[in-house]
């Protein structure tokens, strides 16, 4: 099983850059998408449905132009589960699953810490969304929650390590990060690849990504009764439709 996960930093802009190509060319299983910043009814369904995927589930903020998550399934799932619940977690749009016969893919984008305010907000959303999964890996013992956690973990996922006090390094987020991973779950890219440096997004400025100045913000977490099915996790550098590039999982089935 081939899972992609993309924060595609809008999804209408992304079309424009060749989307569907790359797509139909890299051939996923199941893809999962952030950042989508469109709402359903602003999209042409066709253009998935013709590149493989008829089975397509968004789940918008409600905030037009803003956050939201898809996935796209060349299979029908069994169930799709729409955010968590948790009003202040879902009116962003930014929790979507989708279960299978042998495992459950959610599409997570966590909230970033541009401000005050907005760190505030991401640090809640955290404790809730831990608290979430405890009780939802119960149920769901083969559980990859791949997306944009807007959280680099160690040192070798930034390119300055120095950079402590901006958000998405700093230690409570990291500190997060780890007991995440330690409540059950196994960071696949950094499970293949131990002293692989390589980063999935890339500021607009200064001209980051031509001088690779990145970090690793894109995760896929697979829980631990899935760490032996784990085949191949890798960044796909070469893509180029958003200033996050798309990381893939494949699964033994």
């Amino acid at each position: 099983m081939k899972i992609i996960s993309y924060n595609v930093n809008g999804v209408r802009a992304a079309l424009n850059k060749g989307f569907i190509e790359w797509l139909i060319s890299a051939n996923p299983d199941v893809i999962c998408l952030q950042e989508i910043k469109a709402m359903q009814e602003q999209l042409d369904l066709t253009l998935f449905e013709e590149a493989g995927y008829e089975y397509h589930y968004w789940f918008s903020a409600q905030k037009k132009g803003y956050s939201g998550v898809a996935i796209l399934c060349k299979t029908k799932p069994n169930h799709i589960e729409y955010g968590t619940g948790i009003e202040s977690m879902d009116f962003e749009g930014r929790n979507l699953r989708v279960d299978f016969d042998g495992v459950s893919v959610m599409s997570l984008y966590l909230p970033s810490g541009t401000n005050a305010a907005r760190l505030d907000h991401k640090l809640e959303y955290m404790d809730m969304f831990q608290d979430y999964i405890n009780k939802l890996k119960i149920e769901h013992l083969n559980l990859v929650i791949c997306g944009d956690y807007n959280i680099c973990h160690e040192e070798i996922d930034i390119h300055n390590p120095k950079m402590k006090g901006v958000s998405g390094f700093l230690p409570v987020e990291r500190d997060w990060l780890g007991r995440f991973i330690e409540s059950g779950f196994v960071d696949s890219f950094r499970y293949v690849n131990p002293e692989l440096q390589q980063y999935s997004w890339w500021s607009y400025r200064a001209n980051a990504r031509a001088n690779n100045k990145g970090w690793r913000l894109d995760y896929a977490m697979v829980s631990q009764p899935l760490q032996e099915k784990i085949k191949r996790a890798v960044i796909l550098t070469e893509a180029v439709h958003s200033d996050h590039c798309p990381i893939l999982l494949e699964l033994e089935n």
